[in-house]
């Protein structure tokens, strides 16, 4: 019997259309990847570059049923001005405090703790969001 071929010998009459069209969709495909990649880059750097007060939660303390102390470290600009607010959490999520934060000395590096009231007891405390 004889053997039946199906397709064409490889090499004998060049590339196909197939093998050209994955190549130019390899192309475009790594050129958009490179693309979103640096997108991504560019709003992370201008997110964080663009925050004139950053702040963090050192450490926090539920000192009672009703009030909470937070540890803040704030690093900002020399002559920048702003806020931040943290807020108090139940056990379930729920906010029960909540405190906004005025920056305004002329320092970069602010330390301080912040006394929060709350409604019930927190078991919690989160920074929300710095700002100018």
């Amino acid at each position: 019997m004889a053997a039946v071929r199906e397709a064409v010998p490889e090499g004998r009459y060049g590339r196909t259309q197939d093998q050209r069209a994955d190549r130019k969709l390899r192309i475009i495909g790594g050129v958009l990847g490179v693309a979103f990649l640096a997108m991504i880059g560019w709003f992370g750097y201008s997110y964080i570059a663009g925050q004139d007060v950053r702040a963090e939660i050192v450490k926090s303390r539920i000192v009672s049923d009703g009030r909470v102390d937070a540890h803040l470290e704030i690093h900002k600009d020399r002559d920048a001005a702003g806020h931040c607010t943290i807020r108090a959490l139940s056990e379930d999520g729920g906010e029960v405090g909540r405190k906004e934060i005025r920056v305004e000395e002329s320092t970069e590096r602010i330390d301080t703790v912040v006394s929060m009231r709350t409604t019930t007891r927190a078991t919690a405390v989160e920074l929300m969001s710095c700002g100018s």
